[in-house]
Order: structure tokens, then sequence, then C-alpha cells
């Protein structure tokens, strides 16, 4: 008697660590909180643009540094490292501009 073997689960190939993003996301995490200002504007009170920018960029960082890719393009291009990089040239941005 000869048994069938085990059916494969359709999943994608796990894909490999991406240290850059990853210590991009510690180090904004380590950064914000340690100094919340980063996120403020000039009068002290909270800048939603900038910590939108800044939360996003450490997501995205997070979420491609311990290898997780989604499978949604939309969700895969917002949680890139490309789209880390993006954030944090908002960032800059929306932090020096005029």
């Amino acid at each position: 008697m000869t048994m069938s073997p085990e059916p494969r689960a359709a999943t994608t190939p796990a894909a490999a660590l991406h240290v850059p993003a990853l210590f991009v996301g510690i180090a904004i995490m380590v950064v914000g909180t340690a100094f919340p200002f980063v996120m403020s504007d000039a009068g002290g009170r909270a800048d939603h643009g900038l910590a939108m920018a800044l939360l996003w960029a450490m997501a995205a960082g997070f979420v491609r540094g311990v290898g997780f890719i989604p499978r949604h393009r939309i969700w895969r291009w917002l949680f890139s490292a490309w789209a880390c990089v993006a954030a944090l040239s908002l960032f800059a941005a929306l932090r020096w501009a005029g």
C-alpha cells in the first residue's frame, strides 16, 4: 500500500530578514520614544503630518525588516523598503520645508 504525499500549502516562500529596513524601524521607535518632540511643530504641539510620515516609515521598516511581504500589491507597496524611504523623505520634507 502506498501513501499519498501530503498536499502542499498554498503559501509564498518566506522572505529573508531585511536588516536595513529593520534597523530603520528600530531607530525610529527608539528616537520617537526618547524624543517625542521630533513629531511636534515649532510651538510644541503635535504635528499629525510628521507623526503619520514617521510612524508609516517605522511600520514599513518593521514589516519588511522581519521578512514579511504581504500578498496584495497595495499592502506590499505600503509596507515595502521603498515605502519606508518614501515616508522618511515625506517626513524630511514636512519637517524642514518652508
